[in-house]
């Protein structure tokens, strides 16, 4: 069970940078040196280190009780440093993550390669990387380049497996069509509306996925009721293009919604859009969430620790299963998948 209990931590850090990574998967790593946990990483953001490399650099900083003087998230800085570390720097060590690791050079360098070169003892993978040309990164981790004995090195595979395959599932969905991630915040008595519900901590981590994001898509009636901003304030982001789903085209356009530069608004009235590659946030109320229910991949819901008498709720019926819980500040953030009616 020990495997099981390393693999679950990187997990749960994988958790919080959940479509984060966009388009890159969420991936988690843990490093142990002689059976001691020395680092919990997991990648952030696409085009920067991936998690074994950063779970790397925290070991290294632990074990050698120094501090890097470079950008760690510069992926090509980390593996260049990593690479020139002592052959037998790492023989002690083994590295638990989720996903197999990267065999593609492309805006970061090959995670496999660089692990091959390393002789750790252990490699424990959650699972396979399921697209075609990343994945292969097993098979060479397994020949190894170093000049320190990689007979000694153990691969295993599959720990935990269901859950790592549950982790990257949005990156499986947009590879193919849009992956629509239904964004709702409500009391614990499922009251919505009233001003804002959630912690700034919530507020903040709904700007940054609205960062990432393709698509911020939106009903009309939220735009002519709430008259919304929709910018990435808290994040301190570039604001993302919204859409607006309605049959009518009449809206005011002197509203905040309108107003924020660098971005496009535009207006639809179908979704044939999200037949395409992207992903897709979408903020709304029961008409909104009514209208996409057969479309929505998963729900990601922000409750709040207090109750309400508004009346506002989404008087809906929908099957959820619940995939990972955690908290921002005092809100319980629940990301679930839709199971349909």
């Amino acid at each position: 069970m020990q495997d099981e209990f390393y693999m679950q931590l990187a997990l749960d850090e994988a958790w919080k940078y959940q479509l984060l990574t966009y388009p890159n998967p969420a991936v988690g790593a843990v490093v142990l040196y002689n059976g001691q946990i020395v680092s919990i990483e997991a990648h952030q953001k696409a085009g920067s280190s991936h998690a074994e490399v950063l779970a790397l650099l925290s070991a290294y900083e632990t074990i050698s009780g120094t501090t890097i003087d470079f950008d760690r998230f510069d992926a090509n800085l980390a593996h260049q440093f990593l690479r020139q570390l002592p052959k037998d720097f790492f023989t002690q060590c083994s590295i638990y993550v989720t996903l197999e690791p990267c065999s593609h050079e492309g805006r970061t360098p090959s995670c496999a390669s660089l692990l091959a070169v390393l002789a750790l003892k252990e490699i424990v993978i959650g699972t396979k990387d399921p697209i075609v040309g990343h994945d292969g990164g097993i098979d060479i981790v397994g020949r190894g380049e170093s000049s320190v004995s990689s007979s000694a090195l153990t691969i295993k595979v599959g720990i935990l497996e269901e859950a790592c395959k549950t982790l990257i599932e949005p990156f499986i969905v947009w590879q193919k069509k849009a992956f629509v991630l239904f964004k709702l915040a409500q009391t614990t008595n499922g009251r919505i509306g009233g001003g804002y519900l959630s912690a700034k901590a919530s507020l903040k981590h709904v700007h940054q996925l609205r960062e990432v994001c393709d698509t911020l898509l939106i009903g009309g009636n939220t735009v002519r009721e709430d008259k919304p901003t929709l910018d990435c304030r808290f994040s301190g982001g570039k604001a993302c293009d919204v859409l607006i789903y309605s049959h009518e085209n009449h809206f005011d356009n002197k509203i905040p919604l309108f107003e924020i530069p660098d971005r496009e608004v535009a207006i639809t009235k179908n979704l044939d859009f999200l037949e395409k590659p992207s992903f897709v946030l979408v903020e709304g109320g029961e008409g909104m969430l009514n209208a996409l229910k057969e479309k929505i991949d998963w729900m990601l819901i922000y409750q709040t620790p207090k109750l309400s008498t508004n009346t506002l709720t989404y008087n809906t019926t929908m099957n959820l299963h619940f995939l990972h819980q955690a908290k921002k500040d005092v809100d319980m953030m629940i990301w679930s998948k839709n199971l349909g009616y």
